[in-house]
């Protein structure tokens, strides 16, 4: 009688604790998608609206697209998720990103985050953590204004979009 009682037991758990797995990867496989989409979607627009992105694009090994919320009052933080992708390989990171400072400014703002890599290591660097944010907004601020976006900075391209187009 132990035996069996054990038995049934075991099986109630195995079919419990299967679902709850199913549903935990049927939860991430349906998040995954939803980034892919939204990251497509993205790429697609400033592919469209710049000539010089679409030109670097096309040089480049890879890319990253993020969905990025910032908000803050003199504290500022935020954070997005996105994914990172080798263009020759399909091969896909799924990542997550945080950000904060100090600073004058109140309010949020919701904006997409693309990155494009022109040489695999810099793009493996990226995919393994090794991302310095303060780049970004080295090159986003550019030395030469709008002209600095029709090149690679140190490897790497930066894109942000807003509801009000490519800045």
């Amino acid at each position: 009688m132990n035996i069996q009682r054990s038995f049934w037991l075991m099986a109630v758990l195995t079919v419990c604790f299967g679902t709850a797995m199913a549903d935990e990867n049927s939860k991430a496989a349906k998040r995954k998608r939803e980034i892919d989409t939204t990251a497509q979607t993205t790429l697609d627009k400033l592919l469209k609206e710049d000539a010089s992105a679409k030109d670097l694009y096309g040089k480049a090994v890879g890319y990253a697209v993020f969905t990025v919320t910032k908000g803050g009052f003199i504290v500022s933080g935020g954070g997005g998720n996105g994914v990172a992708v080798e263009k020759s390989t399909g091969n896909r990171t799924y990542m997550g990103m945080g950000l904060g400072g100090v600073g004058l400014g109140i309010g949020g703002q919701r904006y997409s985050l693309v990155v494009l890599f022109e040489t695999k290591d810099r793009l493996d660097k990226f995919t393994a953590g090794g991302w310095d944010s303060s780049a970004t907004a080295e090159a986003a601020a550019g030395k030469e204004g709008k002209a600095a976006r029709a090149s690679f900075y140190d490897s790497v391209a930066y894109y942000q979009i807003t509801d009000k187009g490519l800045m």
